[in-house]
């Protein structure tokens, strides 16, 4: 599993995604700073990444488009820190894991999880 955070989380995911055994990187390691979300996602599908986000606009798109991926995992509940939500996000990864990698929205809002299979409306 390999995730891209998004501009939105603080670059301090990395470290604490690695510390915990999932490969991710931050957009700004990646691509510009003032790109386009659907330029996001577009690099999260060419890399197989699960998008990390707290952006509504990531599932917008996934359901504008009817499209399979690349997968969302989107944070609600702040502060979005991995100090905060790190083992939140742990937990949710492992729980849900194999949905994200076969194409799904999860939304995380403090300790409750919420899926959608991708494409929705399928």
């Amino acid at each position: 599993m390999r995730v891209l955070l998004d501009m939105n989380l603080s670059p301090r995911w990395v470290g604490y995604m690695s510390s915990v055994g999932i490969e991710s990187v931050h957009w700004s390691a990646v691509g510009a700073p003032g790109a386009t979300d659907r330029e996001l996602m577009a690099w999260a599908s060419d890399n197989a990444c699960i998008v990390m986000t707290s952006d509504l606009d990531f599932p917008a798109i996934l359901a504008a488009t009817g499209a399979g991926g690349p997968s969302v995992l989107l944070v609600r509940s702040g502060p979005l820190t991995p100090e905060a939500l790190g083992p939140i996000v742990r937990a949710a990864l492992s729980t849900v894991g194999a949905e994200l990698l076969a194409g799904a929205i999860v939304s995380l809002d403090g300790d409750r999880i919420r899926l959608r299979v991708l494409p929705l409306g399928s």
